[in-house]
């Protein structure tokens, strides 16, 4: 053992036993046939395997349980990240579908403007039509009115016309 660097030693040696372990458990996941959910039970049957080889020490048995902890609470923080990207997936979707509707009920609402724009055009191109209709009923009772009044004009003339020749008439008669 190295004296000068024994800590530095400690955790090589660790690490290389770590890596002996967990090569081992990979071992024994590929003859699992690479069946998840089996890490923990991996694990320890490694480490039994390799103390029965008589490679490890109360420390290294230690150490272990350690890194097995370490591993658990990665695991968890990995199913934790996984849940959290869930969530966020869900929602992204449920921003998305809301997106959507407003989308749709701009696109409806903008259809709703064209009708009504549609619709108060055609009231007025008709208030326009009405418009001309009762200025040409207005101008043709204008000049009924002038054909009247000429006609009045002319039928007063006559009845002029017509007394002063009753009034010559008689006249003359006298």
């Amino acid at each position: 053992m190295n004296t000068d660097h024994p800590r530095q030693y400690d955790g090589v040696e660790h690490q290389i036993e770590h890596e002996r372990i967990a090569r081992r458990a990979y071992e024994l996941y590929e003859a699992r046939r690479c069946q998840s959910g089996h890490a923990d039970e991996d694990w320890f049957l490694a480490e039994m395997d390799l103390r029965r080889e008589g490679a490890f020490t109360e420390e290294d048995r230690i150490s272990s349980e350690s890194a097995r902890n370490e591993a658990e609470q990665v695991r968890r923080l990995a199913e934790d990240a996984r849940d959290v990207r869930d969530r966020h997936r869900d929602a992204l979707e449920t921003d998305r579908q809301e997106q959507e509707r407003v989308r749709n009920a701009g696109e409806s609402a903008r259809a709703a403007a064209e009708e009504a724009r549609a619709v108060g055009e055609d009231a007025r191109a008709a208030g326009e039509a009405a418009r001309h209709a009762a200025m040409d009923a207005v101008r043709a009772t204008a000049d009924t009115l002038k054909a009247n009044l000429e006609q009045m004009k002319l039928v007063e003339e006559m009845r002029r016309a017509l007394r002063d020749m009753r009034t010559g008439n008689t006249l003359d008669s006298n």
